[in-house]
């Protein structure tokens, strides 16, 4: 991640706290988003080097029957 990407990350984070709703829940809304698109570039990762559906469920935390069924039809670029 470049360094002005950091930055905005951490300035998202720290708006979570804001006592304006409006803020506080953009922000979470930003943060969800931004979890979804780094689950996928590590799932896709983790599968570029081998790892099994069961592995990536663990360091997950969900099953792998979850991790499965949201990403095997994806269609990744393995990159090495």
């Amino acid at each position: 991640m470049g360094e002005t990407a950091s930055d905005e990350v951490t300035a998202v984070a720290a708006a979570t706290g804001s006592q304006d709703p409006e803020v506080g829940l953009a922000a979470v809304a930003a943060l969800r988003g931004l979890v979804e698109v780094l689950e996928a570039l590590q799932v896709e990762n983790a599968r570029a080097r081998g790892w099994s559906w069961q592995q990536i469920a663990a360091r997950l935390g969900v099953t792998k029957q979850a991790v499965h069924k949201k990403y095997a039809g994806r269609r990744f670029l393995f990159r090495r």
